[in-house]
Formats: C-alpha cells, structure tokens, sequence
C-alpha cells in the first residue's frame, strides 16, 4: 500500500463549482393610453424568474410587471398603465472550480434586490413613461468535485468523545441568557 493510499482519501461530494452576483438598471419606457400630466407613484410587482448555466455565465431569465399611476386631463383623472418587462441577465461566473466530474449541473439564483423603482418620469415628448428600474441576483452553480483529505492514521478515537462530554459542565448551562425567550405561560395564550 502506497503513502498516498494510507494518508489520504478521495471523497466525491457536491460542492459549489462557480459563483457570481450581477447587479442592473434598466430603462423601460410605457405608453399610457392619455398623455401623462403628472406622475402619482410607480411599483414593480410579479418578478419571477429562472436560471440556467450557458458555458462560464449563468443566464436569469424572468419578467416582472411595472405599474404606473399617473394623472392626466390637467390632473383632473387618474388611471394605472401596466406593462409586462421580460429580461435576460447573463450573470459571469467570478469563482469557477475546473474540478467538476461531470456536467450534471445544479444553479442556485438568488434575487439580493428584486426589480425596484429607481425613478419614474414623464419623457421629454410628453407621451411617454420612463421607468428605471433595478435588481440584483447571486448564483451559485453546484456540481460533483472530488476532494483530497488527509486520514489520521489512528482512526477516529470514540474515547475522545467522553473527554468532551466532561469538559461541559451544567454551569457552561445555566451561564446562557434566556431573557428572550418566552416563559411557558405566556406562549400558552398562543396555542389554539
């Protein structure tokens, strides 16, 4: 038996490959059915999305509604202007791990800033909307890697075990805080 077969192992396991964050404005602009005489507030609602790895980048894909409250008629009446927004980020993968065994391939996207309203104007034509909006997303792509660990050649000693055991005693306990969690009583008017 070699050294290498008696200090160390390979372990197969699913780890975290790549990893990368995109943060985004974008510009959309809305054509409301009255000219616009003013604007009353703008909200983005509705994002929903997916991800997928494309070669060293990850591509979100989603949409989101952008909604837009404004007046017209000389701010005599008001109305609310929907319009549906589709995007593509194509997130670039910062931290890459070449070490994946196969192209089995998980990705995590996690939206940090889902899409906001940054400002909500009237264009300079007077007819349309602007909305800039922005969002962020982080992923991370998850795949097989094999990793190196070095074994302790006396094996895993149980009896090290007791001597933790002994080395906690009831007063590392009682010196824990518990102010903040409820007394039994009062979490019993809760319980249906």
């Amino acid at each position: 038996m070699s050294f290498f077969e008696r200090e160390y192992r390979e372990i197969i396991t699913k780890a975290v490959c790549g990893k990368g964050k995109k943060f985004t404005e974008a510009t959309h602009t809305i054509s409301p059915s009255h000219r616009p005489t003013s604007i009353l507030g703008c909200w983005v609602i509705n994002h929903i999305y997916n991800a997928k790895k494309k070669g060293d980048c990850v591509e979100v894909a989603g949409s989101y509604d952008a909604n837009v409250w404004y007046s017209y008629n000389d701010n005599t009446k008001t109305e609310v202007v929907t319009e549906r927004v589709n995007y593509c980020d194509v997130v670039p993968l910062v931290i890459k791990d070449d070490n994946c065994i196969n192209d089995d391939l998980e990705v995590v996207a996690k939206a940090v800033q889902h899409p906001n309203c940054l400002e909500c104007k009237i264009a300079a034509q007077g007819q349309k909307i602007i909305v800039e909006v922005e969002r962020e997303f982080h992923v991370d792509v998850i795949g097989e890697t094999k990793l190196c660990v070095k074994v302790d050649p006396n094996g895993c000693d149980h009896d090290d075990w007791d001597d933790y055991d002994d080395d906690l005693s009831s007063d590392d306990f009682n010196a824990i805080e518990t102010e903040f969690l409820p007394s039994s009583s009062s979490s019993s008017h809760h319980k249906k």
